[in-house]
């Protein structure tokens, strides 16, 4: 019986152990993820490294990409298994140079996935919670708050370097969809890496052509690295008071995004409805517009 009583004791100990221990790396986790938030000098490079056409005589890769910009990170939300960070990009002295960016929301020991698969469809995928089990699912979303792409890793905090790494597939990045028509997913190996002046994001991307039954051929390769520098908040003031201004509005759209993922089923998304596509119309909407406004539209871009 005593040896009984000492080897429950034991075992409960180890689970209280191993729950603080748990609870301590999930803390480390959210401090390195909040650590993006702020004011960035934000160089933005990237340049194909290999391609593998059929034609090689005839293709041409996309030119090398260095840009500089000023970017704003705000957290918009901070619960105990959420991070929600809204990127805004300055792109001048007015509110009008605001450019809402792109988002990014990071989830603890998320189950729902949706993955993209081609053509502006995503897969709808239930993870169990052993798969998931200390990891954060980073999902990114395009500028009008529709999804972009997803993955689930864990962070690595050692030797004094924090950061998360994930494979996952994605549409055609902004830069290059109006430009590029010769491939429809791009596979992304992202990292990102908190470090003493900010943080890096760095990409390993294969270019992909994908058939309807999801077989790839690979049309070329290309890296990234965005390099974010931290400056004073000050810098950045201008994207605050938009954000103050327009923050309403933005809630509403992601409350009816909310809904259409709470579905739980695969996703396809009109690419135009009457010529515009979905972020010309909410980005047309002013500040007060009602959520019914914001439902409708959405609602018309959602394929039945």
């Amino acid at each position: 019986m005593k040896n009984n009583r000492l080897f429950l004791m034991l075992t409960a100990s180890l689970f209280t152990l191993n729950g603080v221990a748990q609870k301590a790396s999930q803390q480390e986790d959210k401090k390195a993820i909040k650590s993006m938030c702020g004011c960035y000098e934000v160089q933005f490079n990237f340049t194909e490294t290999f391609s593998y056409p059929k034609d090689s005589a005839s293709y041409k890769p996309s030119e090398t990409k260095h840009e500089k910009a000023l970017e704003w990170i705000e957290l918009v939300e901070d619960t105990p298994n959420k991070v929600v960070m809204q990127h805004l990009l300055i792109t001048g002295p007015g509110e009008d140079d605001i450019v809402k960016h792109w988002r990014q929301d990071w989830l603890y020991e998320n189950t729902e996935l949706y993955t993209f698969f081609k053509d502006n469809t995503w897969k709808y995928k239930k993870l169990s919670a052993k798969e998931v089990k200390g990891q954060w699912t980073q999902k990114v979303y395009q500028v009008d708050d529709s999804p972009r792409y997803e993955g689930t890793a864990s962070w690595a905090h050692i030797d004094g370097k924090h950061y998360w790494m994930n494979t996952t597939d994605a549409p055609l990045p902004r830069r290059e969809h109006t430009k590029r028509s010769d491939y429809n997913v791009l596979k992304r190996r992202n990292i990102h890496e908190i470090t003493a002046f900010g943080w890096l994001h760095e990409q390993d991307n294969d270019k992909l052509v994908r058939d309807a039954n999801g077989n790839d051929v690979l049309l070329a390769q290309e890296k990234g690295l965005d390099v974010y520098t931290k400056v004073a908040d000050s810098k950045c003031k201008i994207a605050q008071d938009w954000w103050a201004k327009n923050k309403v509005l933005w809630l509403k759209v992601r409350t009816k995004w909310d809904k259409v993922f709470a579905a739980d089923k695969d996703l396809a998304l009109q690419e135009k409805v009457d010529k515009k596509s979905l972020f010309g119309k909410l980005f047309a909407l002013k500040a007060d517009a009602s959520q019914q406004e914001v439902d409708a539209i959405i609602d018309s871009f959602v394929k039945k």
